[in-house]
């Protein structure tokens, strides 16, 4: 790979890598996977972009998502004002990041020329992702680049007992290298291809942003950060109990709760982030509501939704955190017993363990 120095010809350009996701949702999580791996590919002596792709179906989809996100309970007009100031504020935030010029998103023949794409992380390879399934772009078709590779890509709630059909296993033939963040991404390409892929840290884990607290007004007293929506009766009613007990107020970030003590509906990525720092624990269903809470050391309790198995029980397998995730058969003092203590130290050992299978991935992907 290219690097910045001195050679016989002058210096050296640094490789010119784009990387493709889904950087433009309207959600944390796609947001801050997005912005640490690009960043530490830069790190690493890359000229890393985010290929900007544009597309006006998805993006009015993706609008009409941040909009009404608890449909099929509609929101009122007052939460939706709330909505579009949070929409407003990823906008921004993505706007400051390093992007390609755009293209449109079903004519990849027009992107700048890469050395090296890099598809991932996020749900790429989903299916069944309601807007962005079967995007071909995503599956390496008409890059501008000798160079194909994926990092902790994800097939999403796609199931690997479905498994792919010869097409799609016929795309990513073509990778040059692939890896994959959850088993059941990593089954579905062993069946496809029958060779294992490695299995690599989200983006968020592998370069662990550097978090500014005064991106958030704290709460004027100890708090626990609320981040998910549609969280069952039960598991709702076990959280507001064990916090009432404890005189920690529960702060909902980024949809609305009514459960919780306070509502932060507008919160921007950012802000997000700073929030689950300052925050005594976190409560979510969503999985870069655990990788957040991993990557700050705060101690979490993670409701199991069928959406989301597949992400949040691969990752709690893979670091060793399988007790904090709950499950609708589980009884409330399961939710007390995993935010009552610290996290286990053996997590932490997990995780650099695994941050040195991804920076040897990386470096024999050419990136």
């Amino acid at each position: 790979m290219f690097r910045e120095g001195s050679g016989e010809n002058g210096p050296r350009r640094a490789p010119k890598v784009g990387v493709l996701t889904f950087h433009r949702c309207v959600n944390y999580g796609s947001y801050w996977q997005a912005r640490c791996l690009v960043e530490g590919l830069r790190g690493r002596g890359n000229d890393a972009v985010l290929l900007d792709y544009d597309c006006e179906r998805t993006e009015r989809i993706e609008l009409r998502c941040a909009m009404q996100p608890l449909l099929p309970t509609r929101s009122p007009r007052g939460d939706i004002r709330l909505y579009a100031r949070k929409a407003r504020a990823f906008r921004q935030a993505i706007e400051a990041l390093p992007l390609s010029g755009r293209f449109p998103l079903h004519a990849p023949e027009q992107m700048e020329a890469c050395d090296l794409v890099m598809v991932g992380s996020d749900e790429v390879w989903n299916l069944w992702h309601p807007w962005y399934g079967g995007q071909a772009l995503f599956w390496g078709q008409g890059l501008a680049a000798p160079r194909i590779v994926s990092y902790a890509a994800s097939f999403g709630n796609y199931d690997a007992d479905g498994g792919i059909d010869g097409m799609w296993a016929g795309f990513l033939r073509r990778f040059d290298a692939i890896s994959v963040r959850d088993d059941n991404s990593r089954r579905l390409v062993r069946t496809a291809l029958g060779r294992q892929p490695p299995l690599v840290l989200d983006p968020v884990l592998q370069f662990p942003p550097a978090i500014d607290p005064q991106w958030a007004a704290e709460p004027d007293t100890p708090f626990v950060a609320l981040y998910g929506h549609s969280f069952s009766a039960g598991f709702a009613q076990a959280i507001r109990a064990w916090a009432d007990r404890r005189g920690l107020r529960l702060v909902s970030i980024g949809y609305a709760n009514a459960w919780a003590h306070e509502q932060r509906i507008a919160t921007g990525p950012l802000e997000f982030a700073a929030l689950i720092a300052r925050s005594s624990a976190v409560v979510t269903n969503f999985f870069h509501g655990c990788v957040f809470a991993l990557v700050t050391q705060k101690p979490f309790a993670c409701e199991v939704s069928p959406y989301r198995m597949n992400k949040v029980r691969d990752l709690a397998a893979a670091v060793g955190a399988e007790g904090l995730l709950v499950y609708p058969s589980d009884p409330p003092e399961q939710v007390a017993e995993a935010l009552d203590r610290p996290l286990d130290p053996a997590i932490a050992a997990r995780i650099d363990a695994l941050r040195g299978q991804s920076e040897r991935y990386l470096q024999a992907a050419g990136a």
